[in-house]
């Protein structure tokens, strides 16, 4: 009898203990501190593309039942995330943690983010983060080989949260009472991990395709108005990205993620207009220049039929190495594209210029003073070599320097210490988007 009370004595004791010790990271799905039911039953991301690319904006932190809002504060959660920077750092950084910043904290009846940030009834807690701090980029570097680099989207997104304080369901039915409402997780030092697939504001609504032409595959992103009406016709901004957001066979779509290249064109705030945009962005797949652009223009022809385009409106923004096809779909196609937008370009040659003046062409260029990867040289000799060539095909010399524009960006313009990455300054300045689907 008396090993028997001492082996369940040892027994209670061993329990006591293991329920004692918080786990390092819990499942969301399945919380520990808790009876089923209580506490937090998933963590959904929320990720809008800013300037320089996709981040987490925004945790959705599921309960059983509505959360009483008059309860939650800014510091009711933490969340933390890996700072790593494609941009800068190496790929091992990702393993670094970092807290970011809670901006506003409010329910809601489904994992989305409230333009004014107010409470609805719901179950989900979304907590906003300031979208300045360095954690929470989801692009990160693929395949690797000097040069041979590539970008993708992180598909195990590192961002964990942890309840600090006590949180409690909303009191009766909605707006009834003004009580604290039964207890529905307890505050704890718990971290859970993502569940889930995220929800990313814009990315999500395009749509992934790919093209074959001559032997070339061309995965492709394109984005319809939610409106979308055949019977109208829209203006089509053909986005190439640079070598990084090349396909190489797991990094679909990264090309809409990197940077604000292909999501400002859907956002007024960025365009200054609310006339509604068909946004085509191909990935280059990395063979020969010339059979990268015969393969775009295939792709931008074929999408104009299937879809209604403007003919008239059809622009192109390229990057880095996306220049160098737009630069070569103008000169072999003159007169496809109404307006042309170089970001840190690849040069254009003396061929190549002498038949883009043919279509006179309205080309804005830009460039950053300290591109390390390209070099400021290409943006100036270009602007001037495109300029010389209007001329000597007909155009007065103001008439060429209005329609062949340039600027460069000094390195206080970035908001993001990328120097090649001029898509940025460029995009800030809403002055150029706009003379864009103004052509």
């Amino acid at each position: 009898m008396t090993v028997c009370i001492r082996r369940l004595a040892l027994a209670i004791a061993t329990a006591a203990v293991l329920a004692a010790t918080p786990s390092a990271v819990a499942s969301a799905a399945d919380p520990t501190h808790d009876r089923p039911g209580r506490g937090i039953q998933g963590a959904t991301a929320i990720t809008e593309v800013y300037t320089f690319g996709q981040k987490v904006a925004a945790v959705a932190v599921e309960y059983a039942a509505p959360v009483n809002p008059r309860t939650l504060d800014l510091d009711t959660f933490t969340v933390s995330d890996s700072p790593y920077n494609f941009r800068f750092d190496p790929l091992e950084d990702l393993q670094r943690r970092e807290d970011r910043t809670v901006t506003r904290i409010y329910t809601n009846d489904a994992p989305a983010l409230d333009p004014g940030g107010v409470s609805e009834h719901g179950r989900y807690v979304i907590v906003e983060l300031d979208p300045g701090d360095r954690g929470g980029n989801t692009v990160i570097r693929s395949t690797c080989s000097g040069f041979l680099c590539y970008e993708k989207i992180n598909t195990d997104l590192p961002a964990e949260v942890v309840q600090n304080e006590d949180v409690y369901a909303a009191y009766g039915r909605p707006g009834a009472g003004h009580g604290r409402g039964p207890l529905l997780g307890a505050g704890g030092p718990t971290r859970y991990g993502l569940t889930g697939d995220p929800v990313n504001l814009l990315a999500d609504d395009f749509h992934h395709e790919s093209h074959l032409h001559s032997g070339t595959v061309l995965p492709y992103a394109f984005h319809l108005p939610a409106d979308y009406d055949p019977a109208r016709d829209y203006p089509l901004v053909v986005v190439l990205p640079g070598w990084g957001s090349g396909y190489n066979g797991e990094n679909r779509g990264v090309q809409v993620a990197v940077d604000i290249s292909a999501t400002a064109w859907l956002q007024p705030e960025w365009t200054g207009t609310d006339e509604d945009v068909i946004v085509l962005t191909p990935q280059n797949p990395r063979v020969s220049t010339d059979a990268q652009s015969a393969a775009v223009v295939a792709l931008v022809r074929s999408f104009m039929e299937q879809y209604s385009v403007d003919t008239e409106r059809v622009y192109v923004q390229g990057f880095s190495m996306g220049t160098a096809l737009a630069y070569d779909a103008m000169a072999d196609h003159p007169g496809l594209f109404a307006g042309a937008l170089i970001t840190a370009g690849f040069g254009v040659s003396p061929d190549q210029a002498a038949r883009i003046a043919m279509a006179r062409t309205p080309i804005w260029i830009t460039h950053g003073t300290s591109d390390p990867v390209l070099p400021v040289a290409n943006g100036r000799t270009s602007t001037q070599r495109l300029r010389s060539a209007y001329v000597a095909a007909g155009a007065e010399p103001a008439e060429a320097e209005n329609l062949i524009r340039y600027t460069e960006f000094p390195d206080e313009a970035y908001s993001l210490p990328d120097y090649h990455a001029v898509v940025g300054p460029t995009y800030e300045d809403p002055s150029i988007l706009r003379w864009l689907l103004q052509q």
